[in-house]
């Protein structure tokens, strides 16, 4: 346990962030998932859009860096083109 007020008070807000970080990771992964598994391309593509917005989300949040962000929209654009 931190000793100093200042490491103490790093401790609990990390622990905040940590939680909200992932919150907003959790909503892009289960955003991701439906478009996996969406059954046709109208379906697929409505469900495209909330997920770029959500990935878009994190990684201005920083809970992503921009190359994972790329790469997440490249495979969600590939399986929508697949249906």
């Amino acid at each position: 346990m931190p000793n100093i007020k200042s490491a103490k008070k790093r401790v609990l807000i990390t622990k905040k962030e940590t939680v909200l970080n992932n919150d907003v990771r959790a909503s892009m992964k289960t955003a991701i998932k439906k478009v996996e598994k969406a059954q046709t391309k109208e379906d697929a593509t409505t469900l495209a859009a909330n997920a770029m917005k959500r990935i878009d989300n994190a990684a201005s949040k920083g809970v992503i860096k921009a190359n994972t962000r790329d790469r997440y929209k490249t495979r969600i654009n590939k399986i929508v083109n697949s249906k």
